[in-house]
């Protein structure tokens, strides 16, 4: 048996322990990241092998999965990332990690407005610009490293706590001017 099958299974005994234990089972997961379970949940085949109802909710963050988890709201969350699950551990918060689903390192990149002309050579000119990211995420963490890397301050910089497609809407109409890629949203930044 492989590790892949060995946690799948641990995968599915959290789900029926779970089935055991709520009559409905609430499931936090990324809209934005399409990942290979959409399928059987599209399908309805959770509800089948479970015999019970599992409900989708669709979230902007970790944290913000982290917060529908400890209220109760949330049972499972899938790709949570993480950042979001150390600070919530760490915090008292009583979750267990099954698998790390997905690596995103191609989006691991900072999206500016082209108009600006800022790239990796001229990244100093961030300073006293506002930029987007949901913080303590995996995205937050990616920026404050790139930041540091390019000699960026930043306390320089004006970051608001916002998820990757809030962020999308001010941004195209030039009021955020930068945020760290999360999932598709580096895709259709132009």
């Amino acid at each position: 048996m492989t590790i892949k099958n060995k946690l799948l299974g641990a995968a599915a005994m959290v789900l029926v322990g779970q089935a055991a234990m709520a009559e409905d089972i609430t499931v936090a997961y990324f809209l934005e990241w399409p990942m290979p379970f959409q399928y059987a949940k599209a399908t309805g085949m959770y509800d089948e092998a479970l015999g019970g109802t599992v409900t989708w909710r669709a979230f902007g963050s970790g944290t913000e999965m982290s917060a529908a988890m400890a209220s109760g709201d949330v049972h499972i969350a899938v790709s949570q990332g993480v950042p979001p699950f150390v600070v919530a551990t760490s915090g008292g918060q009583d979750l267990q990690i099954i698998d790390v689903a997905v690596s995103y390192s191609e989006n691991d990149n900072c999206v500016v407005a082209e108009a600006l002309e800022i790239d990796k050579d001229s990244a100093g000119e961030l300073a006293g610009r506002k930029v987007a990211v949901p913080l303590g995420t995996a995205a937050h963490y990616g920026f404050l490293s790139q930041m540091n890397h390019f000699g960026v301050d930043i306390s320089t910089l004006d970051i608001v706590n916002m998820n990757p497609p809030e962020a999308r809407q001010p941004w195209h109409r030039g009021g955020r001017l930068t945020w760290p890629a999360a999932g598709g949203a580096a895709r259709c930044a132009a």
